[in-house]
């Protein structure tokens, strides 16, 4: 696996005529190797934004450049073999196993429809298998697995498909505390620049390097997670009372929260 730069150039999307624009003038540069965290209330455009990063929606302005190529210019594949994406909900009634899915990470790297499963591509099966905790589930199909044990095989079937960019729709939900937390250290030591969503200001600030704040489909910031999830910030964008803690045993900032009283400001 390697990392791709990605330069995100004036993006906006309008669901269609007449409708409003849910995500506007978006720009940002990502150095291969980061991980950038999107947060924001629901409905700011996050998954708007990170269906455009992996193509899902055409752009009505602007550009998604990976290694400097306009994803738009490459072809279906070509778009496969370098951007993986793990979805927020996950199908449950899929009949197949959970290393017959993981093994459909493999498919844009096949020559011809069908190819056969050569030994690299096993070797990265296994590996996928291996880091996300599921080498005793290969045989079990998905409808039978819980929430969890669903995320964690999709995550692996992106990380099958070797990709340069990965990208995240809150890779932690339905996960116990042990297993997101090996997502968590996953995400962070993987050799790929990544994108994820995350609604966890603290695990965002803990495990991103650089943090986009979207706040009504328009940044709020962008850069380092300690300048841009100030209190001031995080309190507009969520319509809170945020304040900066710092905790005595790991000596790190920690965000808390409270509602606004009626007719307080910050």
């Amino acid at each position: 696996m390697s990392a791709a730069t990605l330069s995100v150039q004036d993006l906006s999307w309008s669901p269609g005529r007449g409708a409003g624009t849910l995500l506007r003038s978006t720009s940002f540069a990502l150095e291969a190797g980061r991980v950038l965290g999107i947060v924001g209330p629901n409905g700011a455009g996050k998954t708007t934004l990170l269906r455009l990063l992996y193509r899902f929606h055409r752009p009505t302005t602007g550009t998604v450049r990976v290694d400097g190529d306009d994803i738009w210019a490459l072809s279906a594949r070509s778009v496969a073999q370098r951007i993986a994406a793990v979805l927020q909900e996950q199908p449950s009634d899929f009949a197949l196993t959970v290393g017959e899915i993981v093994a459909l990470g493999r498919t844009p790297h096949r020559r011809g429809f069908g190819g056969s499963t050569g030994s690299h591509d096993k070797d990265v099966i296994d590996d996928a298998l291996d880091r996300l905790d599921l080498h005793g589930l290969g045989d079990r199909h998905l409808g039978t697995l819980s929430g969890g044990e669903r995320q964690r095989v999709m995550v692996a079937r992106a990380l099958a498909q070797e990709p340069q960019l990965l990208i995240l729709d809150e890779p932690t939900n339905h996960l116990d505390i042990r297993h997101q937390l090996e997502v968590l250290d996953l995400i962070r030591n993987l050799p790929l620049t990544i994108v994820t969503s995350l609604h966890d200001l603290n695990l965002a600030a803990g495990v991103c390097d650089d943090v986009l704040l979207i706040q009504s489909g328009q940044t709020a910031g962008f850069g380092p997670p300690d300048q841009v999830l100030s209190e001031a910030a995080v309190s507009d964008a969520f319509q809170v009372m945020a304040r900066r803690e710092q905790l005595s045993r790991s000596n790190t900032d920690h965000l808390t929260f409270h509602l606004q009283k009626q007719g307080t400001h910050t």
